[in-house]
């Protein structure tokens, strides 16, 4: 396809963003910075880059004040080879993200679960760990949703099979809810922006 031609289809999923689903994003969000509780984001290939830019978003990118304002706890995942490598080649590649939620998680934290197909083993995996553990979960997907997009609390999914467009989506949607935080992280401390 050409330019225009992709363009125009980047158009129309963005046009098809269900904006509700992503305002419950940022009020659970929200919710977990008020509680002083973590988020915890998982994802596999260019759904874990996408984790880690918007763990580094989210934690820094949502600051007016360096110095004194609250921050939020926020992880990813995706981030710590060495763990990850151990856990898979021990025990499996489905259970990386579970065994690391089992050190960190409690109770109503908070896992952003980004899978473009929603079938990701290792990620349905630890949202089912998750929700047996009071752990709140929010499913991010494409395609048809696969079983994340009915396994989560809530989800978001981005009706596309072309992966490269779900994750561009879903980076544009993880852009605007950071700078929505930023304004309300703000207000919550007080400061003008």
């Amino acid at each position: 396809m050409d330019w225009k031609e992709y363009t125009a289809e980047l158009s129309s999923l963005l046009d098809l963003v269900d904006i509700h689903k992503v305002q419950n994003l940022v009020d659970a969000i929200e919710d977990v910075y008020r509680l002083d509780r973590c988020i915890f984001i998982i994802g596999n290939g260019g759904s874990a880059a996408n984790a880690s830019h918007l763990c580094e978003d989210l934690g820094k990118g949502t600051l007016a004040d360096l110095q004194d304002q609250p921050r939020l706890r926020i992880v990813s995942l995706t981030d710590n080879v060495s763990y990850i490598l151990a856990w898979a080649n021990d025990e499996g590649y489905e259970r990386i993200f579970v065994e690391q939620l089992k050190n960190l998680a409690r109770p109503g934290d908070l896992l952003l679960a980004i899978s473009g197909s929603g079938n990701s083993a290792n990620v349905l995996h630890a949202v089912r760990w998750a929700k047996v553990n009071s752990v709140h979960t929010f499913g991010i997907c494409g395609f048809d949703g696969g079983e994340l997009v009915h396994l989560a609390h809530q989800s978001l999914c981005i009706p596309s099979y072309n992966m490269g467009m779900v994750e561009t989506i879903h980076s544009a949607v993880f852009h605007w809810l950071m700078d929505k935080l930023h304004s309300r992280f703000s207000e919550m401390a007080g400061i003008n922006v």
